[in-house]
């Protein structure tokens, strides 16, 4: 049946967060949550999980980030703890959500078209 579908790319469908197999259906079930099936073509998506990939990748790429903002805003204006939680706090909660789901959708993109493309013998 995966012949009956045209190959789209993983990095197209999954930034958008549409299913990996049609294109067309939603890939996620709220903010996070990969969806059971597409609505659209019934990909069971179930199986595909892109574990801690996408926490891993956010956690390195904006902890780094973020600490040398931080560390120049102490040693810059020296401000108390307070502005440090009322500054920080929104903006790694907000800059951590998008980027996750973005990598997220990818990643399960990926999975699908690398499953999809495995032989019976194993990945290709």
């Amino acid at each position: 049946m995966s012949s009956d579908w045209p190959p789209l790319s993983p990095f197209s469908t999954g930034l958008v967060g549409r299913c990996p197999r049609c294109g067309k259906g939603r890939l996620f079930d709220g903010l996070l949550k990969i969806r059971d099936a597409c609505a659209d073509c019934g990909l069971d998506l179930r199986g595909h999980d892109a574990g801690d990939g996408p926490a891993v990748f956010v956690i390195l790429g904006l902890g780094a980030v973020m600490m040398g903002l931080v560390l120049w805003v102490e040693f810059r204006f020296a401000p108390p703890v307070w502005v440090h939680l009322a500054l920080w706090t929104p903006l790694v909660i907000a800059l951590t959500i998008l980027p996750l789901r973005l990598i997220k959708g990818v990643l399960v993109a990926q999975q699908h078209r690398q499953r999809s493309t495995a032989g019976e013998d194993g990945p290709t």
